[in-house]
C-alpha cells in the first residue's frame, strides 16, 4: 500500500485500512450529497466504487456539487467522478453506470459486488426500488432523505427510517415502505423545519429544492462516514 493513507492508518490502524482497501461500495446518484460521499470515500482507501447517475453536469449544480465546475459543465458526472478518483487514488477500482435507476434498468447493475450501498437518488421511485432490491439481497444501504431547502447541517441525523421526524421526504418513504412490509431502513435526515423559497425563474415548469454548498456536502460526509465505520468496524 502506498503512503497515501499513512495518516489515516495512524488513527485507526493499518490493518483495518488494509481491509477497506477489500471493499466495494456503490453510490447511487452523484449531486451535491453523493458527490461528497465518494470523495470522502476515495480518500479513506475503499477498493472499488461503482458510480450509478445518468446526468450531466450544468449551471445549477456549481452552488454545491463537488465536481461541478465552470470546466465539467456538459460532461457525465460518472465520468468526471471517475476521472477524480483515479486522480486521487490510482490503484481504485471505478465502475461506472450511466443510467437512470428504474425497473428497467436495475437488473443491468451487478449488486453481488456491493459491500455496502449508498443512495443519494432525488426521486422517490427509484429510491424505493433501490432500497427493496439492497433488502432482497441483504446488502447493506443508507439512504439520504431531504436536503433541500435546508440552512442548518447540524441538525442531520442517522436513524431507522421508522424514527424520522419533521422531515416531509421521510413521511413519503416511511409510508412506501410500510406497504412493502420494509422496516430498519437506516437513512440520514434533518429535523430542520425547510425553508420556504423564492421562485427566480416564473417561466420555469419545474421548481427544483433551493440548496446552499454546506449543507449536502455535510449530509455526503455523514454518509460516508458512517459507511467507512461499518466497513471498518470502528
Amino acid at each position: 500500500m502506498n503512503n497515501f493513507f499513512e495518516r489515516t492508518c495512524q488513527l485507526i490502524g493499518q490493518d483495518k485500512v488494509n481491509n477497506l482497501s477489500k471493499k466495494h461500495v456503490a453510490v447511487f446518484g452523484l449531486g451535491g450529497v453523493g458527490s461528497y460521499a465518494v470523495e470522502s470515500l476515495v480518500r479513506c482507501n475503499i477498493g472499488a466504487i461503482s458510480l450509478i447517475d445518468c446526468d450531466v453536469y450544468s449551471n445549477s449544480n456549481v452552488n454545491r456539487q463537488l465536481y461541478a465546475t465552470t470546466k465539467t459543465i456538459k460532461q457525465k458526472k460518472v465520468d468526471v467522478a471517475k476521472l477524480r478518483a483515479l486522480e486521487i487514488n490510482p490503484l481504485i477500482s471505478v465502475i461506472t453506470y450511466d443510467l437512470f435507476l428504474s425497473q428497467d434498468t436495475i437488473d443491468n447493475i451487478d449488486f453481488s459486488k456491493f459491500d455496502y450501498v449508498i443512495d443519494a437518488i432525488d426521486t422517490v421511485t427509484a429510491k424505493i426500488l433501490l432500497i427493496s432490491k439492497c433488502k432482497e439481497l441483504n446488502i447493506p444501504i443508507i439512504s439520504c432523505l431531504g436536503t433541500g431547502n435546508k440552512l442548518n447541517p447540524f441538525a442531520f441525523e442517522i436513524d431507522y427510517i421508522e424514527n424520522t421526524k419533521v422531515c416531509p421526504l421521510a413521511k413519503v418513504m416511511r409510508k412506501e415502505l410500510k406497504k412493502r412490509n420494509i422496516e430498519k431502513v437506516l437513512v440520514l435526515y434533518s429535523k430542520e423545519q425547510p425553508k420556504t423559497t423564492v421562485v427566480v425563474d416564473e417561466n420555469s415548469s419545474r421548481h427544483a429544492p433551493s440548496s446552499i454548498s454546506f449543507v449536502p456536502s455535510v449530509a455526503g460526509l455523514l454518509i460516508s462516514s458512517k459507511v467507512i465505520k461499518d466497513l471498518a468496524d470502528l
